[in-house]
């Protein structure tokens, strides 16, 4: 759901035209220019956007938009009202596309995007950026045909996940002085009525999905998925079969034939199967020897809204090595964690070098030891530099030219000798059957950035457990200790769950098996673990609310224009093309 906020003091427009109109000649700017507003006008200029912009963009291709379709008979209601006032209401798509329009505010039938790659700044890309209700009026659009325009915009919701969908935005003309925009009632009215509109909607089809899922899994022992892009069920059969890899092409397949095409669209499924109608089954070759999926798309209402495929092993999976192809089986079902085991799975076919970077405690090792079993390397050398100085590189050799696998803990932690030593074991070796974890931290000095240069083009990036905190529930039975004989396993309340996911973890899973270990250790009580037994911070939660998607990307720009300027905070404002004190700002609100 949308929330209404305050809308903050604005600039006087009269001084912001000015500005305006220095900034399009190259003059310099006044002083009291908001440093965000500069910013926007900034990269518009960055996009190659056009100020005096006249001829309306392309319009897009008629698409069938699952957003549309729950938001037309509320939109429909809408447009009679609005054709005969000043005001305009625009719906777009989660990459602000036009979807409809209705009513006659200024400049709008020019627009059919309204990205700022496309239009620079405006209502809908800043309520897209910043998950919240937004404002822009006048001069601080960077169009000239929106100069006396105001405009606000919400941001509309998925209800089952919180992921931003599309926008709403009112537009009129110029409103000065007006806090908020007249409009800002009604686009958040018809926010809330499109979202729970989606929200009827997804639960229909999510027991459609699940009819047909269970109807599929009826015979025993069948591996049986049934996807739809946002939901996944697995048989146990399925969940023991598929690799990370086969169920992202069961992913993609779901995605691509439930993205609303109707009846005579073509569907173009992924990895080089060829295009099938969205109503017919097909078969699809799985990789990693997984076998072959039957895929059966799901109708609802005339439209196709996921998959059921019911997946047949090789015909000889009976001798078939199960060392063959790396498998797995770490906890985790987020698509973060599931691209970046499925990337290390694939590399790891070969036995050739790999590094697996990351913070601390995201599972490094673990994942390293199990490529290795996967593979037929039950017997690796396994050298933890934190455990302290290498007594002699020269071991790593001797295993490597006897095809024995070599795993280097904490590469980071090397001597620079020793990192020499195994730059020129590689010179020799390219292929050696090499694995190294590195964390990264402190600037690596030459001869470690040669080696992480060299390894790079075969290196995965584990994700943090804050950015997949969808699989702390997954992850807890694996964490927790055998239950002692005559007790139960640990369970725990739904609060304390929601606690746990929202904690920012700094130590990545090795904080939370501590933190479990514990409470299974020490608890007194029976019954789930309840919040008030989690520790303070844990149970407090984030003092900080959680970043948006955008924030989440914006602060890794600042933290990668940072390290790539040393610190530096003037050269690293300006390589992002914003003003140091803003720069200052978000250093801030990210408590970096």
């Amino acid at each position: 759901m949308t929330t209404t906020e305050e809308s903050p003091a604005r600039p006087a427009l009269t001084p912001l035209r000015q500005a305006r109109e220095r900034f399009l000649t190259g003059r310099p700017l006044p002083d009291g220019v908001p440093d965000e507003i500069v910013a926007a006008w900034r990269r518009a200029r960055f996009f190659g956007v056009r100020h005096d912009l006249a001829e309306p963009s392309e319009p897009l291709p008629p698409t069938r938009s699952a957003l549309l379709t729950a938001a037309r008979p509320v939109l429909e209601r809408l447009a009679p009202a609005l054709a005969s006032g000043q005001s305009s209401l625009v719906l777009t798509d989660e990459r602000l596309r036009v979807l409809w329009s209705a009513g006659s505010g200024p400049g709008d039938e020019k627009c059919h995007d309204l990205s700022e790659q496309e239009v620079g700044n405006n209502s809908a890309a800043l309520a897209l950026r910043t998950r919240r209700r937004a404002e822009v009026h006048g001069p601080e659009h960077f169009l000239d045909l929106w100069q006396d325009v105001s405009a606000v915009s919400v941001p509309v919701l998925a209800p089952e996940n919180g992921q931003v969908l599309g926008t709403l935005t009112v537009a009129s003309g110029l409103c000065t002085g007006c806090t908020p925009h007249p409009g800002a009632a009604l686009a958040e009215a018809t926010a809330t009525a499109v979202e729970a509109e989606l929200l009827a909607r997804s639960r229909t089809t999510e027991r459609v999905l699940l009819d047909a899922f269970q109807r599929a899994a009826a015979r025993p022992g069948a591996a049986v998925v049934a996807l739809d892009g946002k939901n996944r069920l697995l048989s146990d059969a399925a969940a023991g079969m598929l690799s990370p890899g086969a169920v992202a092409v069961l992913e993609r397949t779901a995605a691509t034939n439930g993205s609303g095409r109707d009846d005579t669209g073509p569907a173009e499924a992924y990895d080089s199967a060829p295009s099938r109608n969205g109503s017919a089954a097909y078969d699809l070759e799985l990789p990693d020897g997984t076998g072959t999926a039957h895929v059966t798309p799901v109708r609802h209402e005339g439209a196709v809204i996921g998959v059921v495929a019911v997946v047949e092993p090789p015909a000889d999976e009976a001798v078939r090595p199960h060392t063959q192809q790396p498998r797995v089986a770490l906890a985790g079902r987020s698509v973060p964690w599931r691209h970046a085991t499925a990337k290390a799975a694939e590399l790891a076919r070969s036995r050739e070098p790999l590094l697996l970077t990351g913070e601390r405690g995201t599972g490094k090792t673990a994942l390293a030891r199990e490529l290795l079993t996967a593979r037929g390397d039950l017997d690796p050398l396994v050298v933890d530099v934190a455990e302290g100085p290498v007594d002699d590189p020269g071991i790593w050799a001797t295993a490597l030219a006897s095809d024995r696998a070599l795993l280097l803990r904490h590469a980071e932690r090397l001597a620079q000798a020793d990192v020499a030593a195994l730059n020129s074991l590689l010179d020799e070796r390219p292929d050696a059957p090499l694995l190294l974890t590195f964390t990264p931290g402190t600037p690596p000095g030459p001869c470690l950035q040669r080696l992480l240069d060299t390894l790079a083009v075969r290196s995965v990036t584990l994700p943090a457990l804050r950015e997949r905190p969808d699989d702390i529930r997954e992850l807890l039975p694996e964490l927790a200790p055998r239950p002692v004989p005559g007790r139960p396993p640990l369970t725990w309340t739904l609060d304390a769950l929601r606690a746990l996911e929202r904690h920012p973890w700094p130590g990545n899973i090795t904080e939370l098996a501590h933190l479990v270990r514990a409470l299974a250790e020490h608890r007194q009580v029976a019954g789930p673990v309840r919040r008030t037994e989690l520790p303070d911070l844990v149970r407090e939660g984030p003092a900080t609310r959680q970043l948006s998607p955008m924030e989440l990307a914006e602060r890794t720009a600042i933290l990668e224009s940072l390290r790539r300027h040393g610190g530096n905070k003037a050269r690293a404002a300006a390589a992002l093309g914003i003003a140091r004190a803003t720069l200052y700002r978000k250093l801030r609100g990210y408590s970096l």
